[in-house]
């Protein structure tokens, strides 16, 4: 049985993926619809910090980065849980993706803003109709329906073992597999 994809989906690849971008990766689902689908990769953690990238007084509010996906890594992303920014598109309840960036860098600048309620990204991940539905039936990916209002609490660096043991069953065994199974 298919699992049925939509905005606030999480992806976890399988164990031996073997495509560096998403090795061991988890992604949260931003847009999919006729047109294909974004997503952003939520654990792999850049060099780059916000104020790397935009003016923002680094005393109040700076952080690192998470790297999106390969597409367009000149681009900035971010989800939050700042439901009255502007032109923020909802990805799930209390998810949402993007808004006004002139009014969030004034938040940020006044310290209206917590870390835990926002992460940001450059670059993302995207598929063409049907390329991820595809990728999942091959089970390249995972898919839990029911992870996206805690992704901002989670801790980065465990989150795809996280998720899969929280997932249980045949899900709760892979989050065991050794990074390179000939070590073991």
């Amino acid at each position: 049985m298919a699992k049925v994809i939509h905005n606030g989906s999480i992806l976890i690849s399988e164990p031996f993926l073997g495509d560096p971008n998403f090795e061991r990766s988890v992604l949260v689902i931003c847009q999919h619809d006729k047109d294909g689908t974004v997503g952003l990769v939520l654990n792999r953690i850049s060099n780059l910090h916000l104020s790397d990238v935009v003016e923002v007084n680094d005393e109040v509010f700076d952080m690192a980065l998470a790297v999106g996906g390969p597409m367009q890594p000149n681009t900035l992303h971010y989800i939050h849980r700042l439901s009255h920014l502007t032109d923020a598109q909802p990805i799930s309840e209390g998810l949402f993706w993007g808004g006004d960036f002139e009014e969030l860098t004034s938040w940020l600048n006044q310290g209206l803003v917590k870390q835990d309620e926002i992460r940001f990204f450059v670059g993302y991940s995207g598929w063409s109709p049907g390329q991820l539905e595809e990728e999942i039936e091959k089970n390249v990916w995972f898919v839990n329906n029911n992870a996206a209002n805690k992704l901002l609490t989670l801790n980065t660096d465990t989150l795809w073992r996280d998720i899969l043991k929280e997932m249980g069953g045949k899900y709760k065994m892979y989050a065991n597999y050794p990074a390179d199974p000939s070590l073991n």
